[in-house]
């Protein structure tokens, strides 16, 4: 199985999700919420995370976490198996009880971090467990709408400073922006390489950290082309217009750069069938 790009810098922020194993449990009763959260505030302390979101459901979480020293995987090596070992004693039980590893997905903070810290704390809405996001007890939402006494585990300067200094107005209108944001779907469509969120510029302020995976085959190939131009910038000279130049770029996109062919007949509105036939050396 392949296995996911890691991209860590000092600050970088991130959205964690972790599953349990065939969709198991990973917590059980009120006593293992607890002792997620007293780990995590462990875990923050030791590695200097912060954390801005958080969203404890049955069978799996959300977190949201910077790390200043740019240090996620041991962070996550402390935390996953921490808890698991806690959980197997509680229950009396061995082995994983998470879903393989991790997911981490890189969020520009300037743009996209306040967002997905709302796309958190309404997972228990969009999973029709509750009404509203003040129902669920094991998320941040209540600790950062100031209706609840936050974990020690939890920041929140940094999200309520987005709407204001006067807290108990940032706190109102923190309610409002995540209260507008039930139906609302598809803030991981802009999702580059299955890991990282972001406006171009920063995904592009990334390539340093990405160079030299481009043939390690256990990264998903998707993220190991990461650093690799987009279709409109390689047909951005026209050259889909003059038919020979067309069809060596449009080799190139699918040899060089690791596009599809479907991608790339979608791109230059042809039919699936042509850019097959290209690429067999068929006219």
């Amino acid at each position: 199985m392949a296995r996911p790009l890691r991209i860590e810098y000092d600050g970088a922020v991130y959205h964690i999700t972790s599953r349990g194993n065939a969709r198991k449990p990973i917590f059980k009763d009120e006593t293992d919420f607890l002792n997620f959260l007293d780990i995590l505030q462990k875990v923050n302390k030791r590695y200097n995370w912060l954390c801005h979101a958080y969203c404890l459901m049955n069978n799996h979480y959300h977190l949201i976490i910077e790390t200043p020293d740019g240090n996620l995987s041991k962070g996550m090596r402390s935390l996953n198996g921490i808890y698991t070992q806690l959980f197997n004693k509680r229950h009396k039980r061995v082995g994983h009880i998470y879903q393989g590893r991790y997911k981490a997905v890189l969020i520009q903070k300037e743009s996209h971090l306040l967002e997905v810290c709302r796309y958190v704390v309404l997972n228990p809405v969009r999973a029709k467990l509750v009404e509203q996001p003040e129902q669920w007890k094991w998320s941040s939402y209540r600790a950062t709408a100031g209706t609840g006494k936050p974990h020690p585990c939890l920041q929140t300067d940094w999200v309520l400073g987005q709407f204001g200094r006067r807290r108990k107005q940032a706190e109102k209108e923190y309610r409002e922006f995540v209260k507008a944001g039930i139906g609302e779907k598809g803030i991981w469509k802009n999702i580059k390489g299955q890991s990282i969120l972001g406006e171009e510029d920063f995904i592009e302020s990334l390539i340093n950290y990405v160079k030299g995976y481009e043939e390690v085959q256990e990264i998903p190939r998707s993220q190991r082309l990461l650093n690799r131009p987009g279709l409109k910038e390689i047909f951005s000279d026209g050259s889909f217009k003059e038919k020979q130049k067309r069809n060596r770029k449009i080799k190139a996109a699918v040899e060089s750069y690791g596009y599809s062919q479907k991608e790339v007949a979608h791109h230059l509105k042809m039919h699936y069938s042509t850019i097959s036939r290209l690429m067999k050396g068929q006219r």
